[in-house]
């Protein structure tokens, strides 16, 4: 029989945030503790988990903000310290930390296309792919070496990772934040299989299109009006819209959620108004 309502309560549970500053892992920081758990938020910006934190503990729920560089390994450890004295060992960790770079941007999405002065394949500045990839796989694994230590030990856990739709096919323009994105999903199987024998699970989501401060200079004219690239976006999603944010909360509550999930490890779950499945006729 099953045991209804069907609802997500993490009651008890410690989840680890990071990237939390931003709004999309802050918002999952957010529905974390709205579903009971004691959630640490991770952001190498101090204030914004901080003003996070203060924000959801008026509301009733259990929040502390942690400042953290994810690329920094003594960082993280002593932050992990501060958690196991705040709240206890790790139950959740979600990588949240990532992000593209305009330095490893291209401003043509062909080669032949190419115009003077605008910055081709050929321009890309290798100190900005070279942070990007540190930033999104490095700044997955590092966190990751730390906080499954705790679900090691305890033989349970999930990790949560953040691939992207160019994980599956390569987005023009962001070759680096492409390959860094296939990297990501790669090593949630890596994962997924590693910890296979002491009871973590490991999967990631992989969000569509969604309208950010990161990308909105790709997708929208100063004045507001949609670029070409975002016509092509929504001429190639079934849907024909961007994902909202909150779109990704179902998706992350149900892998991380034990009850519903016991079953799931090594996926990439895409939210993605239906684009991964469209061939375009």
């Amino acid at each position: 029989m099953l045991n209804l309502p069907l609802t997500h309560d993490f009651t008890g549970k410690v989840v680890v945030v990071t990237g939390a500053g931003g709004v999309l892992c802050g918002d999952m920081a957010r529905a974390y503790a709205q579903a009971g758990a004691k959630v640490a938020a991770l952001d190498l910006n101090e204030a914004a988990v901080l003003k996070l934190a203060e924000e959801v503990t008026a509301e009733g729920f259990i929040m502390k903000g942690y400042k953290a560089n994810v690329l920094e390994l003594e960082v993280l450890e002593a932050v992990h310290q501060q958690i196991l004295a705040d709240f206890g060992p790790c139950d959740i960790l979600v990588n949240g930390a990532g992000g593209n770079n305009p330095r490893a941007t291209t401003d043509n999405e062909y080669q032949h296309e190419a115009k003077e002065g605008q910055k081709t394949f050929f321009d890309l500045d290798q100190s900005g792919i070279d942070f990007l990839f540190k930033l999104n796989f490095q700044g997955t694994l590092l966190p990751t070496q730390v906080f499954a230590k705790d679900m090691v030990e305890r033989k349970s856990g999930n990790i949560l990772n953040i691939s992207s739709m160019n994980a599956y096919i390569p987005l023009t323009k962001i070759p680096a934040y492409s390959g860094a994105k296939a990297a990501i999903s790669n090593f949630t199987q890596w994962l997924a299989t590693h910890f296979a024998g002491t009871g973590i699970r490991c999967n990631a989501i992989a969000p569509g299109f969604i309208v950010s401060n990161q990308n909105r200079a790709l997708l929208f004219n100063e004045d507001g009006t949609p670029t070409a690239r975002t016509a092509k976006i929504l001429a190639g999603t079934p849907s024909g819209r961007f994902v909202d944010s909150n779109e990704l909360l179902g998706g992350m509550l149900f892998l991380t959620d034990d009850k519903f999930a016991s079953a799931v490890t090594g996926v990439i779950l895409p939210i993605d108004c239906g684009f991964a499945a469209y061939s375009g006729v």
